[in-house]
């Protein structure tokens, strides 16, 4: 079980308490956009095996958006951070690179 943290109200918990919304850090496409952005945003997910960032939502909380790091093999947590961010903060980035070398954020953007 993940224990995350939400970073606009604190609150460390299960995730049972919050909600994924999917892959964090990609744009999303919705009325207006052609049917080849509309298609490529709904059906072709990334499924990484190691580091992923995901959007959660604190739905028993605060009902805030936010994002986190974590590692799908593991499950270990990274890190938790706003959803108003284009990537993620430096610390987090660096907890990362620790345990695993070689790793870069320049895969994801």
């Amino acid at each position: 079980m993940l224990i995350l943290t939400c970073p606009c109200c604190g609150v460390t918990a299960e995730e049972t308490e919050f909600h994924g919304g999917g892959e964090a850090h990609i744009k999303r496409y919705g009325p207006g956009s052609s049917d080849d952005e509309f298609h490529g945003y709904l059906f072709e997910k990334v499924n990484p095996k190691g580091v992923h960032f995901e959007r959660w939502r604190h739905a028993n909380g605060c009902g805030k958006w936010f994002h986190a790091a974590r590692c799908t093999v593991t499950l270990e947590v990274f890190g938790t951070y706003s959803a108003q961010t284009t990537e993620p903060p430096q610390d987090i980035k660096d907890k990362i690179s620790a345990k695993r070398p070689g790793w870069s954020w320049r895969e994801f953007a």
